[in-house]
């Protein structure tokens, strides 16, 4: 699994990095995404619709939470 730590950065730069990224990884496969920007919460799942990735969960973590993403295309 292809994870992208995003820790510490401010939004936009975790929806940069995964736009950057996603293609790292067969469709089919899942991306995580670390991020502890609370604007992260919001911007990932509506980067997904935007982009018809599927937004499979997001996970907390002590900081922060992990944004899991299934690559479709």
């Amino acid at each position: 699994m292809l994870v992208i730590d995003a820790l510490g950065r401010k939004c936009p730069i975790p929806i940069i990095l995964l736009a950057e990224r996603i293609r790292e990884i067969p469709v089919g496969e899942v991306v995580a995404v670390l991020a502890d920007d609370v604007a992260a919460r919001t911007d990932v799942p509506a980067w997904c619709r935007m982009k018809s990735q599927d937004f499979v969960r997001e996970e907390p973590l002590s900081q922060g939470w992990a944004f899991h993403i299934r690559r479709t295309y």
